[in-house]
């Protein structure tokens, strides 16, 4: 059976069509996505195989400890990021902020128009921040970005259009010092529909997800992988709660999403400004 790396070099190999680069950006994504599917059989032998051993090695970890302090232990599925570690220790494993960190919702603002439908405190952060306490309470160690985007850029008196690059002095400043961060998420809502952003799930209303990764950056690869394990992870238990990977292509002025800093980044489009506080 055929990698991925294989039916990229046959795509790279193939005759010359002159295809535009959104085409060949789908067409990247959906054949990586087919060969998951394809492996996927074989892979979930694998890992029944691997959680099987590791069970078996915390049975023993747990009674060999017999008698001591108690420690919880977390293991990050993603590549290299693999890791064991303490949840009492005070080192972040991931990193939450949004770059718009005033988008807020028409349930809020009593505003139709996405373009002014933001609001001070009753806003996206609200996601960021319940977000950040959900994985806590599954011992995974967060840091959340307290520090407003919307403030500085008035400070500086810079327009809106240099959100991203407010974002991305906080982004490296919390790298520097938090050397243990292997996952940084940038949390939005989108501007469209309802009907676009909302999923019912056991007759309740839910957000959508939507993962949303730029080309224009070195660690595209590495970033488009991430965005495509968590899809398949959420796709496991909630088959349309994702509306999948998103890969923006433009050729001109196209933003990295300061994704080009660490190898797992991605931007996540959670619900949109009809969605209320509650779905999100």
């Amino acid at each position: 059976m055929q990698t991925d790396k294989e039916l990229l070099n046959l795509i790279k190999e193939s005759h010359e069509m002159n295809s535009k680069s959104d085409f060949v950006s789908n067409t990247e994504l959906h054949l990586r996505k087919t060969a998951k599917q394809l492996n996927k059989k074989s892979r979930y032998k694998w890992r029944i195989t691997l959680e099987s051993g590791f069970l078996v090695c915390s049975a023993l970890l747990f009674f060999s400890l017999s008698g001591r302090e108690f420690i919880y232990y977390s293991l990050s599925p993603f590549g290299e990021s693999n890791s064991v570690f303490p949840v009492g220790s005070q080192e972040p494993l991931i990193y939450i902020y949004h770059s718009h960190d005033q988008e807020s919702f028409i349930s809020e603002t009593q505003s139709s128009d996405p373009n002014i439908a933001y609001h001070p405190s009753k806003n996206i952060s609200l996601v960021g921040e319940r977000f950040s306490q959900s994985l806590k309470k599954y011992k995974i160690n967060t840091k959340y970005e307290n520090r407003d985007v919307m403030s500085t850029l008035m400070k500086n008196g810079w327009s809106h259009s240099k959100t991203y690059t407010v974002s991305r002095g906080f982004i490296t400043d919390v790298l520097e010092n938090n050397k243990s961060i292997k996952m940084v998420f940038d949390i939005h809502r989108d501007s469209k529909k309802r009907e676009a952003t909302t999923i019912k799930i056991d007759g309740k209303d839910y957000a959508t997800v939507t993962f949303v990764i730029s080309k224009s950056n070195a660690n595209y690869e590495k970033n488009l992988t991430f965005a495509e394990s968590l899809l398949e992870r959420i796709e496991e238990k909630y088959p349309d709660l994702s509306t999948g990977v998103i890969v923006k292509t433009s050729l001109r002025n196209q933003s990295t999403y300061n994704q080009d800093l660490i190898n797992e980044s991605v931007l996540l489009n959670i619900g949109g400004v009809e969605n209320t506080l509650e779905e999100e």
